[in-house]
């Protein structure tokens, strides 16, 4: 999990999967609208690395050796406001696709 905790006492909590499912990086989200890559087998994922980018963000590196991807501020905020809808689009995808989570 990566925690993120706001000075007004906001929080969110983001698990590894979710963040790589939902990687800003172009192997994930393609170069442009319905270029996106759906992500599978990531249930196992962890994240082995956190780099600051800046002051604007992180780079996460995960074990399944993905690391492109800044994870802006701005980006994390609205993963974590947006969690629940983006996690059930998804399962949907997943679904959709023929594949099953493992776990």
């Amino acid at each position: 999990m990566l925690e993120m905790v706001y000075a007004d006492g906001e929080s969110h909590r983001l698990s590894c999967e979710f963040l790589r499912v939902y990687s800003p990086s172009a192997e994930v989200t393609g170069h442009g609208p319905g270029q996106e890559v759906l992500q599978v087998g990531k249930e196992a994922v962890t994240i082995t690395g956190i780099e600051p980018v800046g002051n604007y963000g992180i780079k996460l590196v995960f074990s399944d050796g993905h690391d492109t991807g800044i994870y802006d501020w701005e980006y994390l905020y609205r993963l974590g406001v947006d969690q629940a809808r983006l996690w059930q689009t998804y399962l949907e995808r997943l679904e959709a696709a023929g594949h099953q989570r493992q776990g």
